[in-house]
């Protein structure tokens, strides 16, 4: 019999209330959005309340300005993580059917779309307040694991974004008839890599205490950029590592492409999170490896 985990008795909601006759109900996911920001912004103010860690011991901003900052990234990462789940995974479905774009609720984000509404969002604020933008891509670069990290073990707690079926003694068998289409025999379980708890570790953790070691070890902010090429480069490797136990997204899988790749020549390829992952590792090594970096002279 094959070794396995069985999944966790975990309920997605934490608990719920009754009112008006409808149920409100807390998530863990909502909660990880929750936490990751107020940890997001205890680092940021952390580190803008110590001079000696930005060139000439002058932070870009106030820390008082984080709060607003917060408010512009919020929705980047919402409108940007929502258009990126519609043009980069289903964009003949919602071509074909306009008026859901916006439905949020009924789930579908893309991580890569977030992190280009929270750049677009950065820079807008950076512009409007005359903030170096590479300061500021540092400091939120420098705060984003540790909402990585909670994220994806509120993944794994949905039992969502599973992984490949495996028969490693750390696979585990979710629940949902979806997760145990494996092709296996009537009456066993299908035990599949826990890919959410990889990306936990890779993305939030590890990638978390490079960055907080380079900022307050290694004075990283004192050379404009390496955190901002740091995080790039470690996400978009962690992914593209992740990404070959991690289940490709439905639209991409047929009987001729098992593997779900989005991109392939004579059998060879990338899935679409790997595709998207290639130009981030590139820009993060541009960033990190750049001899003479300097803070962008104020707009």
């Amino acid at each position: 019999m094959q070794a396995m985990i069985h999944f966790p008795d975990i309920s997605p909601e934490i608990f719920s209330i009754p009112l008006f006759g409808m149920e409100f109900a807390l998530r863990w996911y909502a909660l990880a959005y929750i936490a990751g920001i107020v940890i997001a912004w205890r680092l940021a103010v952390s580190a803008l309340k110590s001079p000696a860690l930005w060139p000439g011991q002058k932070p870009p901003m106030r820390p008082e300005q984080v709060e607003d900052l917060l408010t512009w990234i919020i929705l980047g990462v919402i409108l940007g993580g929502r258009l990126g789940f519609v043009l980069f995974y289903q964009p003949g479905y919602y071509l074909s059917h306009p008026s859901e774009i916006l439905r949020i609720w009924q789930g579908g984000m893309a991580f890569h779309g977030g992190l280009l509404g929270v750049i677009v969002a950065a820079w807008a604020y950076a512009h409007r307040h005359g903030v170096s933008k590479l300061q500021m891509a540092d400091l939120v670069a420098y705060t984003v694991p540790a909402g990585l990290l909670l994220g994806r073990l509120a993944n794994f707690i949905n039992a969502e974004l599973w992984g490949r079926p495996t028969d490693l003694p750390w696979g585990v068998a979710f629940p949902g008839q979806a997760a145990q289409a494996c092709g296996q025999a009537l009456g066993e379980l299908c035990a599949r890599h826990p890919s959410q708890l990889y990306e936990a570790a890779m993305e939030g953790l590890l990638l978390g205490a490079v960055l907080i070691w380079l900022t307050w070890r290694r004075q990283s902010l004192l050379r404009p950029g390496l955190n901002l090429g740091v995080f790039l480069a470690g996400y978009g490797l962690a992914r593209f590592i992740v990404e070959f136990f991690r289940q490709p997204d439905a639209q991409f899988v047929t009987p001729g492409n098992p593997l779900g790749l989005a991109w392939q020549l004579g059998g060879y390829g990338l899935t679409m999170g790997q595709a998207l992952s290639v130009p981030m590792i590139a820009l993060g090594l541009y960033f990190a490896l750049r001899r003479k970096p300097s803070p962008d002279p104020a707009p």
